[in-house]
Formats: C-alpha cells, structure tokens, sequence
C-alpha cells in the first residue's frame, strides 16, 4: 500500500508540474479539478516541488494560485518523450560545433540517456553523427558575450587576427552584431563596420573582445534579408546572391560518369559519347579556369570569352613558370 501510494504522488507531481510548465498562472482550484485532488492536496504537491527545487509562488487574489518563476539553481526537469529525443540529437550535434562545449555536451548526453525508457535510448543510440573535418574551438565566454551583444543590439569592440595581416596595437574594431552563425565547423559574427560603410563577416575564433561595449544601435537588415543567403555569397565572392560571380561552360573529354562526382554545385550532362558539358562557377575567371585543369583532360570552352581570356592568360603564366 504505501508503494502505491508513493507512485501515485509522484505521477501527480509530474503532472502539476507539467501543467505549471505551460500556463504562466494557474488558480488553486482549477488545479485541483484538473488533477482530481482537493484543494488541501494541491498545496501540499506544491511544498514537495518547492522542497526539489521548483521555484513555484503563491499568487494573491480573489482565487489565488500557483506561478512556477525562474530559480537560483537547476531542479529536476521534465520531458516528454518527443522532448527527451529532441534533447539528445541536439546534444549530439553541439559535440561537432566547435562551441567548447564537447565535454558537457557528452556527460549531459549520457545523463539523458541512462534516465531513458530502453524504447527511447534505442531510438537516439540508433543515430549516429560524425563530425567531418576538425572543428575550431571557440569559448563558451566569448559566444555568450556576441549572444548577449546581439539581444542587447549593443555595438562589439575587439582585436581581430588574420593570416594576412596579425592585430596591431591601436583602436579596437567597432561593430554592430547582427547575427552569430556557426556553419563547417567554425563560428561567424556578420555585423555591420560603420567605418568600412559594408557588412563583414568576422571568424570568432579570431577575435578578441574588449570590454565595455559600445553604445546601443538600430538593428539593420542583411542584404538579401537572410543571413544564411548573404554568408554562403560572401564565400563564394559575390555580393547578395548564392552564386558564383564568374561561370561558364565547358565541354569535357572525359566520359560524365568521371566528372559528376567533382561537379561540386556545378551541372554536369552527357554531351556525346565520352564527352561531358559542365556549366559551373568560381569567385574568379581565373580561378575557374584552374579548377578546370583539373580535370587533365581536353577542353572546349563554350563560353563566355573571359573564360577563354583566363585558359590564355594561365597558359601564358605556365610557360614562364616551365621555363
């Protein structure tokens, strides 16, 4: 009997917890009809959830009621079965983010996991993510604070390294963040450079904060309106659009069944036999023309003539290099 009894208390502590979880105030009464109980009981649910952690107030009126506020320190936490696995794919992925958090995203994983029903657990131990390539690491510190910059659409000052050209002592940079992206691996800040009058894309892991922040600013709009559009075109050289500022079309001796698979974004199609027609893109013509070579076969440009103009310009520069 008192198994029992001590079953049926812990399903009704879930349940009122639950139920605080998804209305910001809840009367006593309303309470106790959902949960089949009195009044009297309602409040003693309350005292246990108050006692693990749950920072549930008294709310004054004419029917009073119960709030569950934020607390001071992490009680035991609830999830449903569609929230449990949801949980446990994000923590897989945060392993490959290169946001510093590797370790705890492991050890909060197996917690999760080792509370599961073996229904569940059988679900996430059937996914598996591998993170290809090696992520960069960047401090949770450093995330939080360009977070936190953003919601308060306070202006970011920082030294900022590159491969070309290392910080030098002298003013910060000064930017307004707009959006923090994390996209192969690596983490991005895009904001507007009010001294530079363009959008600029910023690798964290090679930024420096200085405190404090500057002053508040109003938030302006990525060119294209979306952010991930206007990164994937920074990458690719071009000003808004994702795509490729220089493409063009070429006619490979080679059989397409040997060019599809390094077509990369590029179209590829059988243009007779042996033969394969790519139309593809680079950040410049003579980019493209080199990635072509790569191939090491013939090639008959379809067009346009500044792709021709490049294949000349590098065999120019291939003879001085052979000589």
């Amino acid at each position: 009997m008192p198994i029992a009894s001590s079953t049926a208390t812990s399903g009704r502590l879930l349940s009122l917890l639950s139920l605080l979880q998804v209305r910001r105030d809840w009367p006593g009464a309303l309470l106790a009809d959902r949960l089949s109980v009195s009044e009297r009981t309602v409040r003693r649910d309350v005292d246990r959830l108050r006692e693990l952690g749950y920072p549930v107030q008294a709310v004054k009126g004419p029917e009073g009621g119960y709030r569950l506020e934020a607390g001071g320190r992490m009680p035991p936490l609830l999830f449903d079965e569609e929230q449990a696995v949801a949980l446990a794919v994000a923590l897989r992925i945060a392993v490959g983010t290169g946001a510093g958090i590797e370790e705890a995203a492991v050890r909060a994983l197996a917690t999760v996991r080792q509370v599961m029903p073996s229904r569940l657990r059988q679900r996430v131990d059937q996914l598996e993510i591998t993170a290809a390539g090696r992520e960069t690491q960047v401090g949770t510190d450093v995330l939080l604070a360009l977070s936190s910059a953003i919601r308060a659409t306070e202006e970011v000052r920082f030294d900022y390294d590159s491969p070309s050209r290392p910080a030098e002592p002298g003013p910060p940079r000064r930017v307004q963040p707009h959006h923090l992206v994390v996209r192969t691996g690596r983490w991005y800040l895009v904001g507007w450079d009010a001294a530079r009058e363009d959008w600029r894309t910023y690798r964290v892991d090679r930024l420096r904060l200085r405190v404090p922040n500057g002053p508040r600013f109003t938030p302006g709009e990525v060119p294209g309106g979306d952010v991930g559009t206007f990164l994937a075109a920074r990458f690719k050289g071009s000003g808004t659009a994702d795509a490729w500022p220089c493409r063009g079309e070429v006619v490979l001796d080679l059989p397409v069944a040997r060019v599809a698979p390094f077509a990369g974004d590029g179209v590829a199609e059988e243009a007779g036999p042996g033969k394969t027609r790519l139309v593809t893109g680079s950040w410049s013509w003579p980019a493209l023309a080199a990635g072509l070579l790569r191939f090491g076969c013939d090639i008959e440009v379809v067009g346009p003539p500044a792709l021709r103009t490049a294949f000349a310009e590098l065999a120019t520069r291939a003879a001085r290099a052979g000589s």
